[in-house]
């Protein structure tokens, strides 16, 4: 099995805004280090090799990929360039009110849809973690989850 991927976010500027430039100008950086990390199997995209033309929900720009295990994908995130745009989220992201992240398993070879990544978000807002959806909390290490917690404030 493989895992999924779905993160949302309501961006705060359109994204020909300058003030999205900084975010903008490096997703086919940090999108690029994405695929060529260990463990990385799939991503949503669309002809200008990112995802943000895609919404879902109440019109959430998205990031869904796929990968091999989760500690693959959680260095990506929290060892890589990512890591610096995670940390200045704020700067292009309004703030989330619930869950706007969540991880389910998926078969070797599945390509997760937009609808069946919803539906998991959904299934994890409404019901908390459970073996259908989940957040980092049951995969990742307990030393990084705590230092997360503690540089985000959870």
């Amino acid at each position: 099995m493989h895992i999924a991927e779905l993160n949302i976010g309501r961006f705060k500027f359109p994204t020909d805004d300058p003030r999205m430039a900084g975010f903008m100008d490096n997703l086919d950086l940090v999108n690029g280090i994405a695929e060529r990390s260990p463990g990385f199997v799939w991503r949503l995209k669309d002809d200008s090799n990112n995802a943000t033309s895609f919404r879902i929900g109440d019109d959430m720009a998205v990031n869904l990929s796929v990968w091999g295990d989760a500690a693959s994908l959680e260095h990506f995130v929290f060892s890589t360039l990512h890591e610096k745009f995670y940390r200045g989220k704020d700067k292009w992201f309004e703030a989330a009110h619930e869950a706007h992240l969540v991880f389910w398993y998926v078969p070797e070879g599945h390509e997760p849809t937009l609808d069946e990544a919803w539906e998991r978000l959904q299934d994890y807002q409404q019901n908390g973690a459970t073996e259908r959806a989940f957040g980092w909390e049951p995969i990742m290490d307990a030393e990084r989850m705590s230092a997360v917690r503690c540089a985000v404030g959870n």
